[in-house]
């Protein structure tokens, strides 16, 4: 029976590296039978048996590589719908670890709650409306460190690593450390509504009650960039993952778009009819989702700015997932939406909190297949199946890292840090050539300088004297006007080119003949 076993264990095996071969694949092979060309046939056998052994490599590495797999919720039939299925009967389904990462925490007295969460999805940052500041290992669900600040906090955030975060308060943004201690108050933000990281910059963003936005680096404690947006007061803010660019909703129903080196807003875009309520970019950072106060949820393509699809719903706080889920929040309700292809979300998944609870923040925890939800009672967290990335890479986000490896991990990035001249809506346009700078053209007395001094040359051509009777005077002089002619041509056409330009302003003056209509309007001649 062993050996069998054995057997039936390899086949399996083979079978499942065959089906991802073919994911890799490039499709069905070309018939080279019917080529009559011995070369080319060569060629092209060389190839297709090079596409194999790429595509069997892919899939051996995935095999490896990618040892876990995500996975969906997906119904028996088409008249099932998996946004009727509840967390109960998920929780009966799923294994022992991960029923015990959904829980409710209540509590109504410091609330309404907002949540952060580290790039590896370790630990849990919560922020109470009330002045109650705790942080979670969401690995061993121990707490950290929780204190009370006795002042309104607005927003919090995550700095580098967990050891570091920084906190929106009633006047002014503070930096803690994991222990709790204030290492600094950043006054220059003044009353901070809203905070982002840029990890790649060490940049924290903020945007303040009088809709200032600054950019300070946090290895220096340099003051980058300080900005009026001029378009009011805004608590919408998120950056793009794939340029570090920032994004603020406007209550004019505006999405602008900024970068530290920059006065005015890179992109301004006219999303709503009404004020903008929530903003979130998917991983690969070219689809936005928009959410307003005329109840729409809009996803844009920012490769065209164009919208992909709009959906008649109200959010208050938009996200997506790692793996393309976007959730929103409305009152005390929580949608989950899944691509099913073609940029086309249908609604994938339903949680809804007790009566009276009001949604304020969704949040998807990193490579877990969890969604955290901050609300006026307090915290929650409900599984979302396929919503993590399965597999992580150490060197990028590593849950289970050492403190050695958070040490060194941190001084890699510091001298890995890139400047903010970095930042661009296309970062693919760093270390390529200029495109060269479209010729200005030349106005009418430059033309006319430049056609004098070309005539002048033409006159001064020498002639040699050729034999008897080809030298003629006459001749001479008409060969001349030619040349004058020739070197005149270019320029003339240009000139011409002028002319028939219109210019920004017209004078209306004395030589200008107006209709009867408008010469009341004329200046009239100083006396």
């Amino acid at each position: 029976m062993a050996p069998a076993r054995v057997n039936s264990e390899k086949q399996d095996a083979e079978d499942e590296l065959e089906m991802k071969v073919e994911k890799y694949s490039r499709g069905k092979g070309a018939d080279l039978k019917a080529l009559r060309d011995k070369k080319l046939r060569g060629q092209l056998t060389v190839k297709e048996k090079l596409y194999g052994q790429s595509a069997k490599a892919a899939a051996k590495a995935e095999q490896w590589l990618m040892p876990t797999e995500g996975g969906f919720l997906e119904p028996d039939d088409d008249l099932e719908k998996t946004y009727r299925v509840q967390q109960d009967s998920i929780l009966k389904e799923v294994d022992l670890l991960s029923s015990k990462k959904p829980f409710d925490m209540i509590l109504p007295v410091l609330g309404p709650y907002t949540i952060e969460y580290t790039s590896n999805g370790r630990y849990m940052l919560v922020g109470g409306r009330k002045g109650h500041l705790a942080m979670m290992d969401m690995l061993t669900m121990d707490l950290v460190k929780e204190f009370q600040v006795r002042e309104t906090v607005r927003d919090v955030a995550f700095l580098h690593n967990e050891r570091l975060y920084a906190v929106a308060q009633k006047k002014y943004p503070y930096i803690y450390d994991h222990r709790g201690t204030e290492i600094h108050c950043l006054k220059e933000h003044g009353k901070a509504l809203k905070l982002q990281f840029l990890p790649k910059h060490f940049l924290l963003t903020s945007i303040n009650s009088f809709g200032q936005l600054h950019y300070q680096d946090v290895s220096t404690g340099e003051m980058i960039a300080n900005y009026r947006t001029g378009l009011g007061r805004t608590d919408v803010m998120r950056v793009n993952p794939y340029n570090a660019v920032t994004s603020l909703g406007h209550a004019g129903g505006k999405v602008t778009m900024w970068k530290p080196t920059s006065v005015k807003p890179l992109v301004t875009m006219l999303c709503h009819h009404g004020p903008v309520t929530a903003v979130a970019f998917d991983r690969s950072g070219h689809l936005m989702a928009t959410a307003g106060v005329d109840r729409k949820i809009k996803i844009w393509d920012l490769r065209k700015y164009e919208v992909v699809k709009s959906y008649p719903a109200r959010a208050e706080s938009l996200d997506f997932s790692q793996k393309g889920l976007l959730a929103c929040s409305n009152g005390s309700q929580v949608e989950i939406y899944r691509d099913f292809g073609g940029h086309d979300y249908r609604l994938y998944m339903k949680h809804r909190m007790m009566k009276g609870y009001q949604v304020g923040k969704v949040l998807f925890r990193p490579y877990e297949d969890i969604l955290g939800i901050g609300h006026s009672m307090g915290l929650s967290s409900i599984l979302v199946p396929g919503s993590g990335e399965p597999n992580f890479d150490t060197f990028v986000a590593n849950p289970m890292e050492t403190t050695k490896q958070k040490r060194e991990k941190e001084v890699h990035a510091l001298m890995d840090k890139l400047p903010p001249e970095s930042i661009m809506l296309n970062p693919n346009m760093i270390a390529t050539v200029r495109a060269p700078k479209k010729k200005e053209k030349k106005t009418k007395k430059e033309i006319e300088e430049e056609m004098d001094d070309a005539v002048e040359a033409a006159k001064n051509i020498e002639r040699k004297k050729k034999t008897k009777g080809r030298s003629k005077p006459s001749k001479r002089a008409r060969k001349k006007e030619e040349d004058v002619l020739r070197a005149k041509r270019p320029f003339l056409e240009q000139s011409k080119e002028v002319d028939e330009r219109p210019d920004k302003k017209q004078r209306i003056g004395e030589e200008v003949q107006l209709p009867k209509a408008l010469q009341r309007f004329a200046k009239k001649p100083q006396s």
